[in-house]
This record gives C-alpha cells, sequence and structure tokens, in this order.
C-alpha cells in the first residue's frame, strides 16, 4: 500500500502548478489519525482557503474508504484536522481561473475552500470525491 505522502507527491508531480509545501509534515498527520481498517485510496494537496494570494495555508486532503481527510501540520507545533464524513456531505463545487482552480466541499456545518489546484486536476479530485460520497450515500 503506498503512503499519503507518495500519492501526494505523485499528485505533485502530475499537476506542478498546484502551490503546496510541507507535503511530507501534513501527510504524517493524516496517517495518524486513520483508523484500523481505513485505507487511503487518492490523495491531494492545495490551499485550504478561498484567497488566491494567500499561499501559506497548505494541506493535504485525502479520499479513504470511509471520509474524507484534510490536514494541516502548523510551523512551530500542533496542527488541524477536519473529517468530513458521507453523511455531512452536501454538495461539491468547482471552479476553475486562468492557472489555478478552487474546490468548494459543502458540508452540513460549514464550507471548505481549496485553492491554487492546478486547473487541470480539478476533474480528477472532483471525480474521486463524488463517486466515493455517491457510493457511500447509497449504503
Amino acid at each position: 500500500m503506498r503512503s499519503v505522502y507518495e500519492m501526494v507527491k505523485a499528485f505533485k508531480r502530475k499537476y506542478g502548478i498546484t502551490i503546496c509545501w510541507r507535503l511530507k509534515k501534513h501527510s504524517a498527520v493524516i496517517e495518524r489519525y486513520l483508523n484500523p481498517g481505513e485505507k487511503v485510496t487518492y490523495a491531494f494537496a492545495a490551499q485550504k482557503n478561498d484567497n488566491p494570494f494567500d499561499i501559506v495555508t497548505t494541506c493535504v486532503v485525502a479520499v479513504t474508504n470511509r471520509r474524507i481527510i484534510i490536514a494541516q501540520k502548523r510551523v512551530l507545533w500542533g496542527y488541524f484536522l477536519t473529517s468530513i464524513t458521507p453523511d455531512l456531505f452536501n454538495d461539491l463545487t468547482v471552479k476553475a481561473g486562468l492557472l489555478w482552480s478552487k474546490i468548494h466541499i459543502d458540508t452540513i456545518k460549514e464550507v471548505v475552500k481549496l485553492s491554487n489546484i492546478d486547473k487541470k486536476a480539478t476533474p480528477e479530485i472532483k471525480e474521486h470525491i463524488t463517486a466515493f460520497m455517491l457510493e457511500e450515500k447509497k449504503k
């Protein structure tokens, strides 16, 4: 099984203009919070904000067989972790610009805004997230 970091590195190689760094640290937070039997099926990097000029809030997003996990390791100490289960998921919005795109994941409680993603990556990301959520909501 490939690690989260290897998946994110492969994503970054494929979609090089996505703005992100500290991927190994962010990936380690996700791997720490995986439940027994939970497997990561897809992972990508983005900025967790809606401002195209704010490029310091890199995060790693992982789609597992049970939920979506968004992790940010802080520079000095601590981290942020967001978990979106299928019962909380409402909608996914993709907004494409000239070079980068944004993805908004609408949940019951909040809208998670991911930005500065390579425009060519959004169809792949949308497909993985919506396919997982549709399959889980059927159950």
